[in-house]
């Protein structure tokens, strides 16, 4: 009887292991497969800067509460993004290098006017 427990365990603890072994190798070689190349391109090039995230404040947007629309963002001014209000109206603000008096940069809001390309 004690024999049969002990066999039994054993083939089951070596079978465990040899199928832990066979995960662990076979993440390794995914890994190590899926590494970069030493030719491979970085996400960012060489000498490249990393763009700082800026607040910018949404000109004549209010959020439900009535406080300014505050917007984070590491995209470049010149840069349209569009807002959805508390209401679900969609408006399109334009990113700008303009530094507002609390140390937010200004969006300006270019929904409101008419683009030239529609007359």
């Amino acid at each position: 009887m004690l024999t049969d427990v002990l066999t039994g365990w054993t083939a089951e603890t070596l079978g465990g292991l040899t199928l832990l072994a066979g995960a662990a190798a076979w993440g390794w070689l995914r890994r190590r497969r899926n590494q970069a190349g030493p030719g491979a391109a970085p996400a960012i090039a060489v000498g490249e800067a990393v763009r700082p995230v800026r607040t910018y404040t949404l000109l004549g947007a209010r959020a439900a509460d009535g406080q300014p629309v505050h917007l984070p963002s590491s995209r470049p001014a010149g840069i349209r993004v569009t807002w959805s209000g508390p209401a679900g109206k969609r408006e399109q603000f334009e990113l700008t290098d303009a530094v507002l008096p609390d140390g937010t940069y200004a969006a300006e809001r270019v929904s409101a006017y008419i683009e030239r390309g529609a007359l």
